[in-house]
């Protein structure tokens, strides 16, 4: 079973940047996209970011122009390049498939955005 595994996240005051990988076990071919999704303390997970097998990307309105979702196909590896961050982006956050049926969920990073 394919694990995923979510790291980078930390502390960060409002303005700072972050960036996050998201490495798989295996392959992913069971997803035709990888998304990035957060969930904030007393709130359900939201969708974040997608990118498309094709390369073709989604954002999360809110975080447009200062998220970037890239992957490393040869490493099995997400990234989520985030900038200009702000205390409502602090969540943890996840990535998985970016639609059902979703991969076993990893445990999340922890990103912490102090104004």
């Amino acid at each position: 079973q394919v694990q995923l595994v979510e790291s980078g996240g930390g502390l960060v005051q409002a303005g700072g940047s972050l960036r996050l990988s998201c490495a798989a076990s295996g392959s992913t071919f069971s997803c035709d996209g990888m998304a990035w999704y957060r969930q904030a303390p007393g709130k359900q997970r939201e969708f974040v970011a997608y990118i498309h097998i094709s390369g073709s990307t989604n954002y999360l309105e809110s975080v447009k122009g200062r998220f970037t979702i890239s992957r490393d196909n040869a490493k099995n590896t997400v990234y989520l390049q985030m900038n200009s961050l702000k205390p409502e982006d602090t969540a943890v956050y996840y990535c998985n498939c970016r639609r059902p049926p979703y991969l076993s969920w990893g445990q999340g990073t922890q990103v912490t955005v102090s104004s």
